[in-house]
């Protein structure tokens, strides 16, 4: 019979992670993450990102679904403002914008469904 290699769990500290500085054109400044996996057969991803305090994403689109878990701060949306604990999942396709609220940084897990691109309208 042969020998079947088992699928290996992936774990890291992502205390001990540096926040990567992304610039975002359409706003002008940067945005934050930490890329924690990424599934290469289907594009899933999940990162940590973090917008600073005031910093909305603008109207835009995406050809993925994705999620966003608060863990610090509070996250506004279109639809409503969310604080840590709160999960918002966002359907493909959807209208929306998102971002922090100016009384201070939103730290989020964000969580798509396949490949990430971005449409602003």
């Amino acid at each position: 019979m042969p020998e079947t290699t088992a699928p290996q769990i992936t774990a890291m500290d992502t205390n001990a992670m540096p926040w990567e500085a992304r610039f975002n054109e359409k706003l002008g400044l940067n945005l934050f993450r930490k890329n924690l996996f990424e599934d290469p057969d289907t594009g899933m991803e999940v990162r940590l990102v973090r917008y600073p305090a005031g910093v909305i994403n603008p109207l835009h689109t995406h050809p993925c679904a994705h999620g966003m878990y608060v863990l610090e701060g509070t996250l506004k949306t279109h639809a409503g403002e969310y604080g840590p604990g709160s999960f918002v999942w966002f359907p493909e396709g959807c209208v929306m914008e998102h971002g922090a609220t100016a009384a201070g940084d939103v730290t989020v897990v964000f969580i798509t469904n396949k490949r990430f691109e971005i449409h602003y309208r």
